[in-house]
């Protein structure tokens, strides 16, 4: 989402700590808030920099979109970025996103295998390209239909941008409140977008110890 001139990004007093070690921080970013500061003056605002400001030494290991909520680790040495950010590149971290999506899905789980790219003349937008796009899949498991909507586990087995929110929208199954990809239906459905990482499990980067943090998704 473009966040408009006079955007205010929510508060986080006190910042929303899920755990806190000297090795790691975990937090549950609010949707709304940037993950990194942007290249727009009202953009400079993010969780990295509020988080700074409390303690210095936090490092950024991963990002998520502003619109989407959820957990989030942040590293507090050189060493322990180091070992995250290899463990995200060999996908040794595990990620489960909950999302509310438009439609009764006639399956109980499934797979999209669709490969993207950068939608470079409507940027930063991604689409589906499948001579020049990057491999991208994401394993899809429905928890409950309702009223016309789906809540559905979603994991990505990659990394691409807007992944997980091309993927539904591919489907036919757009999740509520996203702006840019899905029907006009899905997207006038909630003032927010229904996306929030769920579940994160990695293992710590100085103990070895396997370590699983979840946070309930706030729609």
């Amino acid at each position: 989402m473009n966040a408009p001139l006079d955007y205010r990004p929510p508060e986080t007093d006190p910042l929303p700590i899920i755990h806190e070690d000297a090795a790691i921080l975990v937090l549950d970013k609010p949707a709304g808030l940037l993950s990194v500061p942007g290249r727009l003056e009202q953009h400079k605002d993010s969780l990295i920099l509020r988080l700074q400001a409390v303690y210095p030494d936090a490092l950024t290991v991963h990002r998520l979109d502003m619109d989407t909520s959820g957990l989030m680790v942040f590293a507090r040495s050189a060493s322990a970025h180091r070992s995250l950010s290899m463990a995200f590149e060999r996908k040794a971290v595990q990620k489960t996103y909950v999302a509310l999506v438009w439609g009764e899905m006639g399956e109980d789980a499934g797979e999209v295998d669709l490969p993207l790219i950068k939608d470079w003349p409507n940027r930063p937008r991604h689409i589906v390209d499948h001579e020049n796009g990057k491999p991208s899949k994401t394993l899809w498991r429905v928890l409950e239909r309702h009223d016309g909507v789906t809540r559905v586990a979603l994991t990505p087995l990659t990394g691409r941008t807007h992944q997980l929110r091309i993927h539904m929208a591919e489907i036919s199954h757009g999740i509520l409140g996203d702006c840019w990809y899905g029907s006009a239906e899905s997207m006038s459905a909630r003032n927010r977008l229904c996306l929030h990482a769920f579940e994160l499990s990695f293992m710590h980067p100085e103990t070895g110890e396997a370590l699983k943090f979840q946070s309930k998704a706030p729609f």
